[in-house]
C-alpha cells in the first residue's frame, strides 16, 4: 500500500523511483532520498544586495526536508548541488537553522553533498561525503544534466516547472521532468523558482515525448507533454 500523498513509481533506466509531493525523489530499492537545489539562504543573499525578501526560506525548506525524511525514512540522503545559494550562505545560517540541518545529517546513515555551480566547495564541519557525482546501479546522480543523452541520469540545476489548463484555468507547478531515460528534479528550495519545461534548455534533453510529474498539494500528478500548455 502506498502512503497517502506519495505517487506510484516512475521508471528511469529501469530503476523504480517515487516522486514525492515535497519535490524529493525516493528510491525504495536503495532507501535513498534525493533532493536538488535547496538554495539555502537565498533570501539573505538578496538582503545583502538591498532587496528585502521575507527571511523564512531556509526554515521553510528545511521543514519540508525534515517532513520528507520522517515520512520516507531513508538510509541515504543525496543533495544534488546548489544546496546553498552562494559561497557565504553557510556563514549566514541562523544557529537554529544550522542545528536543524546538523540533526538531519546526524540522523541519516549516509549523507552525500553533490557540488553545484552555486556551492562548488563543500560545507565546513557538517559531516557527510562530498562528490561531483555518484553512480548507483543504473543511475548517475549529478548537479547539471549533460547536453548529450545520458541513460540513467538524475540531475537538478534547471528547476523545471510545467503548466496545464484545467477547466479553463491555467495551473503552473514545479515538476519532475522525465522521458524514462533521464530525469531532471524540481528545485526543492522555497525561493528557487522554475524554468518552463518547453524552454530549449530543458526540452532538448528529452525524447520527443516526456512526462511532467507536477507537484500537487497532496500528491504528484503525471502529465504527458502532449497535454501541457506552452508559455
Amino acid at each position: 500500500m502506498i502512503e497517502a500523498g506519495i505517487q506510484h513509481p516512475l521508471t528511469v533506466a529501469g530503476a523504480h523511483l517515487t516522486p514525492d509531493r515535497s519535490g524529493a525523489l525516493y528510491w525504495a530499492a536503495e532507501r535513498m532520498l534525493i533532493v536538488a537545489d535547496l538554495h539555502l539562504e537565498k533570501g539573505s543573499a538578496y538582503a545583502v544586495r538591498g532587496q528585502m525578501l521575507p527571511p523564512y526560506d531556509t526554515q521553510t525548506t528545511l521543514g519540508r526536508l525534515e517532513d520528507a525524511a520522517k515520512r520516507l525514512n531513508p538510509l541515504h540522503i543525496v543533495l544534488l548541488g546548489d544546496t546553498f545559494h552562494d559561497k557565504k550562505a553557510e556563514s549566514r545560517l541562523a544557529p537554529d537553522a544550522r542545528m536543524r540541518l546538523e540533526r538531519l545529517i546526524a540522523a541519516a546513515h549516509r549523507w552525500t553533498w553533490i557540488l553545484g555551480n552555486h556551492d562548488p566547495a563543500p560545507p565546513q564541519n557538517m559531516g557527510g561525503a562530498v562528490a561531483e557525482e555518484i553512480r548507483v546501479g543504473p543511475l548517475v546522480l549529478r548537479h547539471e544534466p549533460r547536453e548529450r543523452p545520458v541513460a540513467g541520469e538524475i540531475a537538478g540545476h534547471l528547476h523545471p516547472a510545467a503548466t496545464v489548463t484545467v477547466k479553463g484555468r491555467s495551473i503552473r507547478r514545479r515538476c519532475f521532468a522525465t522521458d524514462g531515460e533521464r530525469l531532471v528534479m524540481p528545485a526543492f528550495g522555497a525561493y528557487a523558482g522554475g524554468l518552463d519545461v518547453f524552454d530549449p534548455a530543458l526540452r532538448e534533453l528529452f525524447a520527443r515525448r516526456f512526462h511532467a510529474w507536477m507537484l500537487g498539494d497532496d500528491k504528484v500528478h503525471a502529465i504527458s507533454s502532449t497535454r501541457l500548455a506552452r508559455r
